[in-house]
C-alpha cells in the first residue's frame, strides 16, 4: 500500500484547495492508499473530523509564526523521519516550501506541490519558488491559465510543469426538485430570482462591486452569499448603506453549499483573480447557469454564451447587465445552459478522472524515484 501525505497550511478556513484536499484525500483512501493530512496550523475543526472519519491520518504542526516556527519544522521533519510517505504533497505556496526544503532533512522518494491560483504573489514568494524548485519532483497546476503565469514568472520550468485540475464529485453535486422546493419555502421565495455566490469574504472576491450590481437589478431578485472573512463586517455595512439588506444575506461559513445551489436560480462570481474555482465547478455540477469575471481560470469552466456569460473584472454596469441578462432568460433556456454546464463538468472535471490522474502521476514518479533521495533527481 502506497502512502501519500498531503500537506497544506491549514483546514480550519476551507477554500477551494482545502476542498480540493480533502476530496484528494478521501478518494485516495478509497482506492486503498494509505492518506496523511498535515496542516502546518490549526486544528483542523470539523475537516479533521471527516478525514478521520474516512481512515485517513491528521497531523497539525501547531506552527504560529508561519515558516519562521522552527518547533514546526522540527516535527514535521521527525514525523516524516517516522512515516516515510512515499509521496509528499503540498498545496499553496507554505506548505510546498515545507515540504520542499524539509527534503534536505528528511529524504523523500517524491515531492509534488500543487499551484492553485493564476496570482504569482510578491517578489518574495516568486524567489521561493524559484530557489527550491530543484527540491521537487513535479509541480502541478489547478488550470492552465495558472501554469502559464508560474511559467512566465520563472517560478517553475516547463519540463516539470504538468497541468492537472481540480475534481468535483458530479454524482454528489447535482439538481434536486425537492430540495429546491424546501430551501425556497424556508427563505419565503415564491418566482423569485435568486443568486447565489460563493467564497471567501476578502478582497480577491472583489464582493463590493457584486453589491453595486446587484443595485442594477430589477426586483424580485435576491443574493446569498455564503462565506466568511476580514470584511464581513466591511460588507455588512456597504449592504446597508446601498439600501439592499432585504435582497442580499449573509450565509457565514457554510460547510455544505449543496442546498443552496440546487435552491439558486443562478451563480455569480465577481473574483479579480482565480486559478480554478470550486464554486464554478460545484454549480455546473448542479446544472445552474453562471455570470463570472473573465479572469484567468474561469474561462476553462464556464463557455460564455453557452453556460452562462462571462463579464469584466472590477466593473459592476458590465456584471450587472450580465445578470440582468441572465435574468430575463426564459427558464427553458437557462435550464438548457446549466445542463450544458453540467455536462462539461461530467466530461473535463469528474471526480473519478481526475483521481485516476493524480494514481497515475503518482506512480510513474515513484517508478522513476525508487529510493528516498534529498533532491530531485534531474529528468
Amino acid at each position: 500500500m502506497s502512502y501519500v501525505a498531503l500537506v497544506i497550511p491549514g483546514l480550519d478556513r476551507i477554500g477551494g484547495a482545502e476542498r480540493q484536499v480533502i476530496l484528494l484525500a478521501k478518494g485516495l483512501r478509497r482506492r486503498g492508499w494509505r492518506v496523511s493530512v498535515v496542516a502546518l496550523s490549526g486544528n483542523g475543526g470539523d475537516a479533521a473530523v471527516e478525514l478521520i472519519a474516512a481512515g485517513a491520518g491528521f497531523l497539525t504542526l501547531q506552527m504560529r509564526k508561519g515558516l519562521a516556527d522552527p518547533r514546526g519544522w522540527i516535527r514535521f521533519n521527525r514525523w516524516l523521519r517516522r512515516e516515510s510517505p512515499d509521496v509528499v504533497h503540498a498545496h499553496l505556496p507554505h506548505a510546498a516550501w515545507l515540504a520542499r526544503w524539509s527534503r534536505l532533512a528528511a529524504p523523500a522518494r517524491v515531492v509534488v506541490d500543487t499551484l492553485h491560483s493564476c496570482s504569482t504573489g510578491t517578489v518574495g514568494r516568486r524567489l521561493g519558488y524559484r530557489w527550491s524548485g530543484w527540491l521537487a519532483d513535479q509541480v502541478t497546476a489547478v488550470s492552465h491559465a495558472a501554469a502559464v503565469a508560474h511559467r512566465s514568472a520563472a517560478m517553475v520550468g516547463e519540463s516539470k510543469l504538468t497541468v492537472l485540475p481540480n475534481g468535483v464529485d458530479a454524482d454528489a453535486w447535482r439538481p434536486d426538485a425537492s430540495v429546491r422546493t424546501a430551501v425556497r419555502q424556508e427563505l419565503g421565495l415564491d418566482e423569485e430570482f435568486l443568486w447565489l455566490a460563493a467564497g471567501r469574504l476578502e478582497p480577491v472576491k472583489d464582493y463590493p462591486t457584486l453589491l453595486a450590481a446587484m443595485v442594477t437589478l430589477p426586483e424580485p431578485a435576491s443574493l446569498l452569499i455564503a462565506g466568511s472573512g476580514l470584511l464581513q463586517s466591511e460588507l455588512l455595512r456597504l449592504s446597508a448603506q446601498l439600501g439592499m439588506e432585504r435582497r442580499i444575506r449573509f450565509l457565514g461559513f457554510e460547510p455544505d453549499l449543496r442546498r443552496w445551489m440546487q435552491a439558486a436560480d443562478g451563480f455569480v462570481l465577481s473574483s479579480r483573480c482565480e486559478g480554478l474555482p470550486m464554486g464554478l465547478l460545484e454549480a455546473a455540477a448542479c446544472a445552474l447557469p453562471a455570470v463570472a469575471t473573465e479572469v484567468p481560470g474561469t474561462p476553462e469552466v464556464l463557455i460564455d454564451g453557452q453556460t452562462g456569460w462571462l463579464t469584466p473584472a472590477g466593473d459592476s454596469t458590465a456584471l450587472g447587465e450580465s445578470m440582468s441578462r441572465m435574468m430575463r432568460t426564459p427558464p427553458e433556456q437557462r435550464r438548457a445552459r446549466g445542463d450544458r454546464a453540467r455536462q462539461l463538468v461530467i466530461e473535463r472535471f469528474s471526480l473519478e478522472a481526475v483521481l485516476d490522474r493524480w494514481e497515475a502521476l503518482y506512480a510513474d514518479l515513484l517508478q522513476r524515484n525508487p529510493t528516498p533521495t534529498r533532491w530531485s533527481r534531474p529528468d
